[in-house]
């Protein structure tokens, strides 16, 4: 019987692979077309491993046509190395393009390489490339995957010149909070390079190979969370500088000069942002960087997604407008459509306009005009003496019963809308939950949104564990807080949340030393918490320490959580 699993795992990367068809230089796995570079030494550099022998087995005899499980056409052959092959196919059942890896069942990597899959298929996380099969069967071993036809390799993207720093930011927040998730399961990638990472159309990064590449290729580790690590300041450095990180040249990439050891990238390229450019040495202080500033070096994702967290946010650049082209009137416009076209170099007429209301109706129409007018200025004259003169008499006859400051001291102050300029999560104990996604709680969209973990224990959270979640606002400057609107997207028993005014953004200030500004329980999904005295503060905390109970979706499992969709402060 065919064994079957279905979930999500990467395509492999082929860099570094010698294709043996013509084909293989022109497309990917995923169907993204790539250069292939040798990238053994690479490997090496970067801590990854080594690599077992090639499977004794020899390739199966496929061809194009060729159907697995009478469902699966394959179509190109991308990839053929160490006894396995990589092929676009077509999912004949669902009328899709699908990519699918196939080595044999008595292969010395077939065990790992179903294993692999199979964990990876686990995870269920979207910013992996998905696997749709984990098949044994007819002494074949094949995954079936994605096939992304829409996205665009880093190694293509880098091409054409280094990433702007917005971009290389949101690579490096979505790359290292996908990795944390994966090693939090126990998966490792372990060929995270270049061309194991896409961009979509949508601007989404995403992530392909996830153990699978490694298993095929029988590459291990005995520090995966440092390589990987390594591996994503690799990918941030060549984001940067256009240069790969280490003496070789990879992936289209020139790599450094030699005998000159790591450099920052600040160093490299002119204009590099500062804040990256330190975050990329403290990926890469594992192969001999020296951290800037004394920082200490990043050696798991999850340090790595926190430091990224405690960085002021970058945000993207302002969209270049070019001037409209000047109008240009029609000739209906200009008085001659249906006449015939002058006779070049014969200047034409203008016809002078007829004077106005010069005709007998004309002259009756300005008198009536005037009539009005004088009638018209006569009334407001008359009408404006007598509200003065109601006017005088209402001040003598109230004169001592009026206060002089009496309006002004009753009047109600105006409220306005603070202006946020960044947040960060503040993490009393315990790990983030989604620090990359702080600013789309005041995007002014409210179908993006920020959202806790997943609890089994609730509504209210427990302090032994998790006292609590939320996120620190920052205006720039000292603002009066009058109030705060909280649109979440849960509703239920029971969501309590409660305001704190504290000094600096970082979770290392207890929520003790804090002054507390109001509180608020509901079950809807929105909150409002009204400050009873207005207090001046530069940062504002938001603090949940009650989430209601939801079903789970494709982010999270069923249990104790919360999302804020849209954020605003008032004073």
């Amino acid at each position: 019987m065919a064994e079957r699993s279905t979930a999500a795992v990467d395509v492999a990367d082929n860099s570094g692979d010698e294709p043996l068809t013509a084909e293989a230089d022109q497309s990917t796995a995923d169907g993204v077309a790539q250069n292939r570079e040798r990238d053994t030494e690479i490997d090496e550099a970067q801590g990854s491993g080594g690599t077992e022998g090639p499977g004794k087995a020899s390739p199966p005899e496929l061809h194009s046509g060729h159907k697995l499980a009478r469902r699966y056409r394959l179509e190109e052959c991308v990839t053929r190395l160490d006894g396995f092959s990589s092929w676009r196919a077509v999912d004949e059942k669902l009328r899709r393009a699908v990519g699918v890896h196939i080595l044999p069942a008595d292969h010395s990597r077939a065990r790992s390489v179903l294993a692999a899959a199979r964990s990876s298929a686990l995870l269920g996380d979207p910013r992996f490339v998905q696997v749709l099969d984990a098949v044994e069967e007819n002494d074949l071993v094949y995954v079936v995957h994605e096939w992304l036809p829409d996205a665009a390799e880093l190694t293509t993207l880098l091409a054409s010149g280094p990433l702007e720093p917005h971009d290389a930011y949101q690579m490096v927040s979505q790359i290292a909070s996908a990795m944390a998730a994966a090693h939090r399961e126990g998966l490792a990638h372990l060929r995270l390079n270049p061309n194991a990472v896409l961009r979509t159309s949508s601007g989404q990064w995403r992530i392909r190979g996830l153990a699978v590449n490694a298993a095929l290729r029988g590459i291990n580790s005995d520090t995966p969370q440092r390589t990987d690590t390594e591996s994503v300041g690799a990918l941030l450095y060549a984001g940067l500088t256009q240069r790969w990180p280490y003496e070789n040249d990879a992936y289209g990439l020139a790599g450094l000069p030699k005998d000159v050891g790591l450099i920052a990238p600040d160093q490299v390229r002119a204009g590099v942002h500062r804040g990256l450019s330190e975050l990329a040495m403290r990926a890469l202080a594992n192969d001999g960087a020296t951290a800037s500033r004394h920082e200490s070096p990043c050696t798991t994702p999850e340090e790595l997604v926190k430091a990224i967290g405690e960085m002021p946010r970058i945000r993207p650049p302002e969209p270049a407008f070019t001037a409209p082209p000047e109008y240009q009137r029609t000739t209906y416009q200009q008085g001659t459509y249906g006449r015939p076209a002058p006779h070049p170099g014969v200047t034409q007429p203008v016809p002078a306009p007829p004077a106005p209301l010069q005709s007998r109706t004309g002259k009756a129409l300005k008198w009536a005009v005037s009539a009005l007018l004088i009638a018209a200025l006569g009334l407001g004259s008359w009408q404006l003496a007598d509200a003065l003169m109601d006017n005088n008499k209402s001040d003598d006859t109230n004169k001592t019963q009026t206060n002089d400051g009496g309006d002004k001291n009753n009047a109600p102050k105006p409220t306005k809308t603070l202006q946020i300029q960044q947040a960060q999560e503040y993490v009393a104990k315990g790990d983030a939950q989604h620090p990359n996604d702080v600013d789309k709680t005041y995007d002014n969209k409210s179908s993006t949104y920020w959202r806790t973990a997943s609890y089994k224990d609730g509504p209210d959270m427990k302090p032994a564990f998790k006292p609590g979640v939320g996120i620190v606002y920052d205006f720039g400057s000292e603002q009066e807080v009058s109030a705060a609107s909280i649109g979440l997207l849960f509703g239920g028993d029971h969501t309590t949340v409660t305001l704190y005014a504290t000094d600096s953004m970082s979770s290392s200030v207890p929520l003790t030393s804090m002054t507390k500004l109001g509180s608020v329980t509901t079950s809807g999904t929105s909150a409002k918490v009204t400050v009873a005295k207005p207090v001046k503060s530069r940062y504002v905390l938001v603090w949940f320490t009650a989430l209601p109970y939801a079903p789970g979706d494709s982010y999270s499992d069923p249990g104790y959580k919360q999302a804020v969709t849209d954020l605003k402060f008032t004073g």
